[in-house]
């Protein structure tokens, strides 16, 4: 016994020593300082100066230097959570169904699916002719497609009406700036020409020989031309059938569910345009469907000899559904089908032929309406969660009974439903596996909540958490948000999250203006100078939680990525001492120098969502919030940042420079770390099990920081 005393006695010194030296290797490991170049930037008679403006180029070898330094200080400082990395990784990739595949959808003739086979981390496109028991014919197998290259990405798959060829994007560098080539889908060749620097996407006429598709301008990666194509002729031929010269505008091509006609669009964040042809002339022109107007957004839906179009005109701010005779388009002849509600966010439409679908938004949930078009009563698709999300998915077929629609929430996973309009009948064709045995929904927790923001908005908070946990304040407890470009934050089920829930932590959606949760109000409140809503409702979210005893100040923590990134950055002035840990993925940060730069991708076109600051009115209330400009001595939480070398949204340096100066002149002695993925871009790694370890690697910051080790 006293044998087992000592040994025990021993190990305990033993790990305490191992611990303790730990600690000093930590400690005697010194994060990389950027070198300082004065670089002054001046504008309305204000200076700035800008000592890492350097970072600003990565074909500079310091720059990758300075890049892979950071790597190599992130390597090292977090080596004693490699293990957990991977046991985090190899406990989330055990959940996912590795040889899974979609519900097959059917569309002229063919049954489409896209699988996974085990171990593979691409999928493979398929296809079955006339049913599900006919012959495979694999169309892309994108695990052979990715060999040789560090990152993959495959878009664009269209199909010609014949089924007999298929255009598809390819992307091996992760600037989204995509390669399109022609498959022959009888006899698998691949045609020799290909269409460079193109948003993958195409549209077909109906002659099976043409098709349109979009380029970018190299620079700034807007897309701006339509091009027509023809099979087997030279790309250098191809004719230029639309140029967007407005630099605050993108442009798009299409074709209506109809097939009747392809569809040019142009839209700026608060205007849009569009032109349509006859899918059966292909070489006509192009006639504009409304001509735009500053401020008039609209979207159109083919049906019969009518348009359905979906728009804000006569201030309908939530929208509301019109129709105009085909061969009457201009706005001046749209008429009202569903009129504008101030209560209700009409957010789209699918059509089919003695149905009406409509999506709808209130009081921050998603609602599925559908309307008989012989004058039949309409009706709900009945929903009871308050933290759910409900979506249409993939419904090509205009002559069903059958809608397809998707459901899931915090703590459902996710299910694809088809829904007989007809007879109200539901199937419910996939719910998403969690493999591992230990998962049941019915050990959760979810709820919404509602924070009073400082002007005493009422904010929605989604929730999920493991049941039986007490909570008491000393929950860790990690809250995300975006709140930008009206894009809303619907509750969504995650398998990774799992392995957060599992070990104590409560997962929180701030649902905070800049999004349109609540409808385009809540939008319009946190954009251009309404901004800072977006950051004060996300801290009063935090302080809500805190007060109701969710989590404190030790255990809270917060994410976001791209301009949730800059939400990160801004809470973390204003209020870092709220916060112990913060995760900011690929963030917008530097916003004043990337906004007066117009040859950043994306700059031009994001003017009516942050403003121009070559107005000085916009300039200096971007300079009043703008993370990398506001920087300064305090104290700052432990912070994980992430980027991709390759990034076309965001670039590399704007998180890099941050860093930087947030090492010059931070107070503390808290983490920070720059991991930057060389090979990467926006969306981080390509594969479905290289984007785990990803997560891993955030998951490990989280749970090192609350000294949980497994």
């Amino acid at each position: 016994m006293k044998k087992m005393t000592s040994l025990m006695a021993f190990s305990l010194i033993f790990a305490t020593a191992c611990k303790d030296k730990e600690e000093n290797m930590k400690d005697t490991i010194q994060p990389p300082i950027a070198k300082k170049i004065p670089h002054a930037l001046e504008k309305h008679g204000h200076v700035r100066n800008d000592d890492y403006y350097w970072l600003n180029d990565r074909e500079n070898l310091e720059v990758i230097a300075y890049l892979n330094a950071e790597n190599d200080y992130y390597k090292k400082m977090t080596a004693h959570t490699e293990q957990l990395q991977k046991d985090l990784f190899e406990e989330m990739k055990s959940r996912i169904k590795e040889d899974d595949e979609s519900v097959p959808y059917f569309y002229n003739g063919y049954y489409y699916i896209t699988r996974y086979e085990k171990g593979k981390d691409y999928p493979i496109y398929s296809r079955k002719k006339g049913n599900l028991d006919a012959a495979e014919e694999i169309m892309f197998d994108c695990n052979e497609m990715a060999k040789g290259h560090s990152y993959f990405n495959l878009n664009g798959i269209s199909v010609s009406e014949d089924n007999n060829w298929v255009t598809f994007g390819v992307d091996t560098v992760s600037r989204r700036q995509y390669t399109i080539q022609v498959k022959n889908l009888v006899t698998g060749e691949i045609l020799p020409e290909k269409i460079e620097n193109a948003t993958g996407g195409t549209s077909w006429a109906s002659d099976n020989k043409t098709f349109f598709y979009t380029k970018k301008d190299p620079q700034t990666l807007r897309s701006d031309k339509i091009y027509r194509h023809e099979l087997n002729s030279d790309v250098k031929s191809d004719a230029l059938v639309f140029h967007e010269k407005d630099d605050t505008f993108y442009t798009f091509v299409y074709k209506e569910k109809s097939k009747k006609y392809l569809v040019i669009g142009s839209t700026s964040t608060m205007t849009s345009e569009f032109q349509i042809l006859e899918a059966n002339n292909p070489t006509g022109n192009f006639r504009i469907f409304s001509k735009r107007e500053r401020g008039l957004e609209y979207s159109i839906s083919h049906y019969g000899d009518s348009f359905y179009v979906l728009t804000n005109k006569d201030k309908a701010t939530n929208f509301k559904l019109m129709k105009t005779p085909e061969t009457k388009t201009s706005s001046e002849n749209w008429i009202d089908l569903i009129p504008h509600r101030g209560d209700v966010l009409l957010e789209g439409i699918d059509i089919f032929k003695d149905y009406l679908v409509v999506e709808e938004r209130s009081n921050g949930l998603n609602k599925i309406q559908i309307r008989p078009w012989n004058g039949g009563e309409a009706y709900y698709l009945p929903f009871e969660s308050e933290t759910y999300t409900a979506y249409t998915t993939t419904n090509p077929d205009f002559d069903t009974d059958i809608l397809r629609f998707g459901y899931q929430s915090l703590k459902t996973p996710s299910s694809v439903i088809d829904f007989n309009m007809k007879t109200k009948g539901k199937t419910v064709l996939k719910e998403q596996e969690v493999l591992g045995g230990k998962f049941n929904k019915d050990n959760y927790e979810e709820k919404r909540v509602w924070a009073t923001a400082n002007d005493g908005t009422k904010v929605p908070i989604s929730m999920v958490y493991r049941k039986g946990i007490k909570l008491d304040g000393n929950n860790p407890l990690l809250q995300y948000a975006y709140g930008s470009y009206g894009s809303s934050m619907d509750p969504w089920f995650s398998t990774t999250r799992l392995s957060l829930l599992d070990r104590g932590f409560i997962f929180v959606i701030a649902h905070i203006r800049g999004g349109e949760d609540l409808g385009r109000q809540w939008y319009e409140d946190g954009k251009l100078l309404k901004k800072i809503n977006t950051f004060t409702d996300f801290i009063d979210c935090s302080k809500f939680l805190i007060k109701e005893g969710y989590t404190s100040k030790d255990h809270l923590y917060a994410e976001g990525g791209s301009a949730g990134g800059l939400l990160m950055g801004a809470i973390v002035n204003m209020n870092p001492e709220i916060y112990n840990g913060v995760i900011a993925q690929v963030p917008f940060v530097d916003v004043v120098t990337t906004m007066l730069d117009d040859s950043i991708p994306l700059t031009t076109g994001e003017y009516d969502e942050w403003g121009n600051p070559n107005q000085k009115e916009y300039y200096d209330y971007m300079l009043s919030y703008s993370p990398y400009d506001n920087v300064k001595s305090q104290n700052y939480p432990n912070m994980y940042v992430s980027t991709g070398l390759h990034d076309s949204q965001v670039q590399y340096w704007e998180p890099a420079k941050w860093v930087a100066k947030l090492r010059e002149l931070k107070t503390d002695n808290n983490l920070l770390f720059l991991d930057t993925n060389m090979d990467a871009g926006h969306g981080g790694a390509s594969g479905r099990f290289e984007a785990l370890k990803e997560v891993a690697k955030e998951f490990a910051f989280l749970l090192d920081l609350e000294k949980i080790k497994e």
